[in-house]
């Protein structure tokens, strides 16, 4: 038996990254799941987004761990589209136990360099985008009085702040307000809410060349082994980023009976990351 035997997860951001990650973990454990991602460019994102083909991929990766899976394509900056995904989930599984609001984005910039554009659209997928996907969800969970699971994805930027991102560090805080708030309010329906905080993650949003060159600006054409050196010293661990199925693990518990009163917190992934002081790595 699994762990999430007969659960049913509804995950954005699940093209790949993080979201896939929680896709294929939480259906190694029993669950079908209900996948959701924007599959085309954000004008301010720096790096390529998620394909048609990323989606696919995920869709016969869990087929393949011979669970159910519907996908489509929405953005979570548009309540219809989500409410629509949602709707059908419902129809085909009968109800969804587990939301993970994963879908997100990261660009950068001093915070009197970034543009409008770049601050809405990070305030809207990061944060408003969390809130939709929570508000298309929560009354089908309501009424089916059977309880549940919401785990929204923040950051240790969600706990901290970090320079060249004050939009990004809003945001964040910002879905860590929002857990707190859901927590008490869906308490009496035992739905319960919790956040989790990574470091970095060793996804397409930090392996690229625009992220190398923020923590490296004075090295010509950085690599990633470069840049491994560089988020190491963010890390009281020697490591540079965590893995994906790290996130997914502690997600896999706040979902499951292990983490049953458990709602309301943050939980930290993030290698020390949020730790005041830290002994330099040699």
């Amino acid at each position: 038996m699994g762990r999430l035997d007969k659960k049913v997860a509804f995950i954005t951001g699940a093209a790949r990254g993080q979201g896939r990650s929680h896709a294929l973990r939480l259906a190694e454990e029993g669950a079908s799941i209900i996948a959701v991602d924007i599959c085309a460019p954000v004008d301010t994102v720096p790096y390529a987004t998620a394909t048609d083909a990323d989606l696919a991929e995920t869709v016969k990766l869990v087929e393949a761990k011979d669970r159910r899976i519907i996908a489509r394509k929405a953005d979570v900056r548009d309540l219809a589209s989500l409410q629509k995904v949602v709707d059908e989930g419902v129809e085909e599984f009968g109800g969804i136990d587990i939301v993970s609001a994963n879908a997100g984005i990261f660009s950068f910039a001093p915070a009197w360099e970034l543009s409008e554009e770049q601050w809405q659209h990070m305030l809207d997928v990061n944060l408003t985008g969390v809130w939709k996907t929570c508000k298309a969800v929560i009354p089908s969970m309501i009424k089916r009085g059977k309880g549940g699971s919401i785990v929204l994805t923040s950051s240790t930027a969600g706990l901290i702040a970090y320079g060249n991102s004050a939009h990004y560090v809003a945001a964040k805080h910002g879905v860590t307000g929002l857990m707190r708030t859901l927590a008490i309010e869906l308490a009496p329906h035992n739905i319960r809410v919790n956040s989790i905080h990574p470091t970095t993650v060793k996804t397409d949003m930090i392996l690229n060349d625009a992220t190398y060159k923020l923590f490296l600006p004075g090295t010509p054409n950085p690599t990633e082994k470069d840049a491994a050196a560089a988020f190491t010293g963010m890390n009281a661990l020697k490591i540079p980023w965590v893995d994906p199925v790290d996130i997914s693990n502690a997600l896999l518990f706040l979902a499951s009976d292990e983490g049953r009163y458990v709602t309301g917190t943050t939980q930290v992934i993030d290698a020390g990351g949020t730790a005041p002081y830290k002994f330099p790595h040699a």
